[in-house]
Formats: C-alpha cells, structure tokens, sequence
C-alpha cells in the first residue's frame, strides 16, 4: 500500500503534465480524459487505502531527502483514519466536480487547460492531505493557494474574475505567513519538521506551555487564511467569479476544507494548549454566525451558497475548538458531500437560465425535476433534518460546544443552526417553488448523474457517525485502528515506533472529545430550531405570513449592515487597501523624483562630463598629437623634394651651396 499511497496524488500530477502538453489537440471533450481517468484511479486507490486503515493498518514512511544544518527533510506519506477519512472526501467530490465540468464547461476556449488545473489542483491537496511533515505540509499548502488562483481567476478576461484571483491569493498569503512562523517555531524547538516527533514532544510536555500556545496559534493563522475564517473571510465570496464546479470543489471538500484538516491533524499541539483551542472555537463561532446572517440577505445563488460555507466552516472550527475531534472532521466529511451538491445544482440552474440573481428565478422545479429534487435533499441535509446526513454531524459539534462549558458559544452555535435552516430554504422556496418567472431546462446526463450520486452521500452519509453505533466514525478516528495503525502495518522501516506514538497522541487527545450516546436535549433543541427556521422562510417566501421586507422595514441600520457583510471588505480598503495605495504611490513618486532623479541626475551630469572630456580629447589631446604629425608630414613633404633623384638638381645644390659658402667668406 506504500506505492498505492504514492500514486494517489502521481496519478493527478501526471494527467496535468499530458492535458497542459497535449489537450488542446485532443478533439471534442477528450481533453477531459487524462484528468478523469486519474482521477477515478486515484480514488479507487483511495477507497482501497481506507478499507485498509479500517483492518488496523496504516502508512507512514519517510525517506530521506536532503539534509539543511541539522536538519533532514525527507519525503513521505502518512495515512491513518484521519488522513483515509479525508482521501475520500477530495476523491469523491473531486471526481464528480470532474465529471460535470464536461457539461458544464463543454465549448469554453480553455476547455483542456481547465481540466489541467483541476489536475494539478487535486494533486496538491492529495499531497497536502498526505504529508507527514510540516515541511511538505507547507509545500503543498502554498500549491493549493496557487491553484486556487489560477481557477478562481480562470475567466481571467473578466476583471471581476482577475481581481477575486488575486484577493484570495494575497489574503491566503497573510495567514501563510502566520502559518509560516508557526512551523518555524516548532521545528526550531522540536529539531525536526516531523509530525509524530513534534506531537510526541507536545505531549510529553517538551515546549513551554505559552510557547506553544503561540505557536498554534500561529499555526492556526494558516487556518484562518485557507478556510475563511473571519476577520481573513474576505476572499471566499468573491471567488464565486470562478466557474461553479471550482466553486464547488474549493468550496466543498478541497481548499477551504484545508485548514479545517490542519488543524484535526495537529489536534494533538491544540489540546495541549487550552488558551489555543479557545482562540479557535471563538474564531470559529464569530464566523459561523456572521457569515449565517450575511446569507439571509443575498441575493446571488452562489453568493448565499458561499456564506453558508463561511458559516458552516466556522462550525466545523467551533467544534474542534471546543474539543470536537471528531466532530470537527465528521462534519467536514458530510458538509462536503451536501455543499458540492448546492454548488453543482446552483450551477445546473445557472447553466439552464443564464442568471444568478435569485429574484429573477422561480417555480424552477417544474423545468428541472432532477436538480430540484437533489438540491432539496441538500438543503435538508445542511439545515439539520433527520436522518439526512448534516443532522449527525452537526449534532456532534452542538454536543461537543455543550460539553466544553461556554454558554455563549452553545447559543451561537443554537442560534447558527436557525439562520441556516432559513437561509437555505428562503433559497429553494425562492428558486423552486412559487410563481414561474423564466423557462428553463434540465441539465445534461453528465451534469445531473454527479447531482444524484451526491444526493445519496448527502442522505447517507451521516449515518457512519449515529450516536447509536459502537463501531462508527467516532471508533474509527479514535479507537485502536488510529493507535496502533503503523505499527501493525509494519511498513515504516524508519520511524515505526515514533510514528505509532504520534498516532496514538493524536488519536488519544481527540478521543475525550467523543460523546457515546445519544444527547437528546441537544437533539431536541435542535430539531426545535431547525423547524422555526424553515417555518419562518416558508410563512415568509411561500404563505407571505411575513412580508419579505418587514426585516429591512423595521431595522433598516442594522439590515444595511448585515446586507454589506458588516463593511469589513470597506473597513480593509479605508484602514488597509487605501493606506498602502497611497504608501506605494508615495515610494514609488519618491522613487521617480528622488532615488531615479538622483541616478538620472548622476547620468546627465556624466555625459555632460563625459562630452567635455571628448571635446578636450578631439580638440586638445588629439589637437596636439595630430599638429604635430602634420608638421612632420610637411617637413618630410618638403625635405623629399630634396631627394628627388635627379643628378642635374643635385649638381645645382651643390653650385648653390659652394656659392654660398664662399659669400660667407668673403663677408667676414
């Protein structure tokens, strides 16, 4: 399974090397075939790994690279429950985002190239999701941001598009950097970039508790970047300029899934440090309700769609703040199924009348029965209603943010679990049922086949972690399967014995986290809230129980704020955007007149100089030397006359001379 672990995120690299070579002479849709078909492999290799780690086995090999001062960095992989759990979801989501690129891109001008990108896209994240060091870990972080920008900017024509490109890949960078200084820490102080290494120093105690509470929560800045979470959310709206599978698959499973995933895996640094651990819970709960009201205001299909992301990402970090191991990453898992499936339908409807704006749509469901029916099992599975998937695993966050203590965050979290229940079906009432605006039609086979598969894992998917079952998603990230996972391999030749304490530090820091059990008060109180809000958006967009503007009537300030996302993009472009425009606007004056008038000024004055030296050298120097070889030329024109050759002339000079000679003598 070592060379199986190797060629998941190969096989991808290798489909973007022939598609970016070869697609544009592949005919018709056959530029989708290298990414596809790595794709489908590597996720049957992907389905294969976690039957494999699901026997009590696992992989963790590292092989050594090259060696910087006393460091060696070296390649690797890493699959144990969690990493498994995450190959599944990028494989699964991935593939089928690939497969409804080709209805949904079909005719684009960069058909092959698109598909390069998602290759190499689904490379890094397969990497990311396999590295078993911070130093690759780093590497293919920083690869998933690149992508990111290349697919959100694909419509780079669009300057909307260019510009939502370059937000996200600056703002990314901010939190990077803390990202950055947090590994650094780490590695400085464990001497190694190795994760069992630098768990088992946590565990064991070796870092001072305030230094590693800095230092994850440095680590945590690289969350707050790659998932979006306030005050570092900016980018995520914006990246809906994209085409909507990319929407779907940085939304869903992939990018933005990315710190969520990070911070799972360094669970066992979080735990250690409960100042941390509150950072991120707070961090996450702020998200989660901010970006909850934003989408009951919008009117952009994909918009609302990337709000709700917002928030259900602040819940996943809500949950593992509070403690939710496994909480955390369940909810990813089925969050990743069901919101794939909002983005892909909001595309089909897209894709069908051309329009994104929600106003302009309605009784949709009569045109596109497929799509109508699959994004209804979605919205039932993010609202939270049983027994569809979102229910389990949101319950689990609500237990764990219970079983912390903070009564605040417990209300959030309950409050949370209304708006999205609104929201979401203040989006499908509005698209699908009521008053027909535009026809439309069903999507094709290859765009509406992924939305069924999709709906199923949405209905499903949950069911892996019911409160009920002894061996379920919590056993599995938790039991003995996470602790002795490599040693039973017996393929880490290497590292077998750190490997398997990180492992197990990482498995026994999550497992406290766990409830066992069903919490009947959390699951009542949810169902009660979850039903007041679809309630509230049926009385409001299907009845008109409630007027759709009574909100905005009554509490127009506050409407205003919510409705322009609380001005944090404006406060960014006064207290930041502007400020540094104008800083750089002042550099670069102050450059032009100063630093470039200096060595411009420098230039002039020594070609002025230079000019001098030249006329002093042609007129003087040369003047000199050239007068002088004309002299010498005159004189030798004049004294060759005298050796002329002829006897008669000499004879005459001689005359002349005696001549001469003799009138000196006689006139002394």
């Amino acid at each position: 399974m070592i060379i199986a672990a190797f060629l998941i995120p190969l096989l991808p690299l290798a489909a973007f090397a022939v598609t970016i070579f070869f697609g544009r002479r592949m005919p018709g849709n056959l530029g989708a075939a290298p990414a596809i078909t790595a794709a489908s492999i590597s996720s049957g290799l992907s389905l294969a790994m976690l039957f494999y780690v699901i026997s009590g086995r696992g992989v963790d090999v590292s092989y050594p690279w090259f060696a910087t001062g006393s460091y060696l960095i070296s390649l690797g992989a890493r699959v144990d429950p969690l990493g498994a759990l995450m190959l599944i979801v990028v494989s699964v989501v991935g593939l089928l985002v690939e497969i409804y690129s080709v209805g949904y891109m079909h005719g684009d001008v960069r058909f092959s190239r698109y598909f390069a990108y998602i290759s190499l896209f689904v490379f890094s994240m397969y990497g990311l999701v396999l590295s078993n060091s911070f130093f690759l870990l780093f590497i293919f972080w920083e690869l998933v941001g690149i992508c990111s920008y290349l697919l959100i900017g694909f419509w780079f024509e669009k300057k909307s598009a260019a510009d939502a490109g370059k937000k996200a890949f600056i703002t990314n960078r901010v939190g990077d950097f803390g990202f950055l200084i947090g590994v650094m820490m780490l590695a400085t102080a464990a001497g190694t970039f190795q994760f069992s290494d630098i768990f088992h120093a946590a565990q064991s105690g070796k870092f001072a508790p305030g230094f590693l509470t800095v230092a994850t929560i440095f680590l945590f800045g690289g969350a707050v970047g790659k998932s979006a979470q306030f005050p570092l959310h900016v980018w995520l709206p914006d990246a809906m300029e994209g085409p909507t599978p990319i929407s779907a698959l940085i939304h869903a499973a992939t990018m933005v899934a990315a710190g969520v995933y990070m911070v799972a895996r360094c669970f066992p640094l979080f735990s250690a440090s409960p100042q941390a651990s509150m950072v991120v819970a707070t961090i996450g709960g702020i998200t989660a309700i901010m970006a909850a009201t934003i989408a009951c205001t919008q009117f952009d299909i994909k918009r609302v769609l990337a709000y709700s992301t917002l928030s259900q990402l602040g819940y996943m970090m809500l949950g593992l703040g509070s403690g939710g191991y496994v909480a955390g990453m369940f909810h990813l898992m089925t969050h990743a199924f069901f919101k794939a499936l909002l983005f892909l339908g909001a595309g089909s409807v897209i894709h069908a009348m051309h329009e994104q704006d929600i106003r302009e749509m309605g009784g949709l469901s009569k045109y596109m029965k497929v799509t109508s029916l699959t994004f209804l099992v979605a919205c039932l599975a993010i609202a939270g209603v049983p027994p569809f998937s979102g229910f389990w695993s949101k319950d689990e966050i609500l237990v764990a943010v219970k079983q912390s203590g903070n009564t605040t965050l417990y209300v959030l979290a309950v409050v949370g679990a209304a708006l999205t229940a609104f929201y979401m079906f203040r989006l499908y009432f509005v698209v699908f049922a009521g008053a027909e605006k535009k026809k439309a039609h069903e999507s094709p086979a290859v765009m509406s086949a992924p939305l069924a598969v999709l709906g199923v894992l949405s209905v499903c998917a949950g069911w892996v972690g019911l409160p009920w079952m002894k061996k379920g998603i919590v056993s599995f990230l938790t039991g003995p399967q996470a602790h002795g996972a490599v040693g039973a391999a017996a393929e880490a030749p290497a590292h077998a014995g750190a490997v398997a304490h990180g492992l197990a530090a990482a498995a026994g820091a999550g497992a406290h986290a766990a409830h066992h059990g069903p919490d009947y008060a959390v699951m009542g109180t949810s169902l009660l809230v979850v039903g007041a809000g679809i309630l509230l958006a049926y009385g409001t967009y299907m009845k008109n129980w409630v007027s759709r503007d009574a909100f905005s009537r009554r509490f127009p300030l506050l409407y205003k704020l919510v409705y322009n996302k609380y001005y944090v993009d404006e406060i960014y472009l006064t207290l930041i955007v502007r400020p540094v425009v104008r800083l750089a606007r002042g550099l670069f004056a102050f450059d032009m007149a100063v630093i470039d008038g200096a060595v411009n000024g420098t230039a002039s004055v020594t070609v002025i100089v230079s000019k001098a030296k030249r006329w002093f050298d042609l007129y003087v120097i040369d003047g000199l030397v050239n007068g002088v070889a004309w002299l010498t030329q005159f004189f030798g024109r004049v004294a060759r006359r005298v050796q002329s050759g002829y006897v008669q002339q000499y004879a005459l000079m001689i005359l002349i001379g005696l001549g001469t000679i003799l009138v000196v003598k006689f006139l002394r």
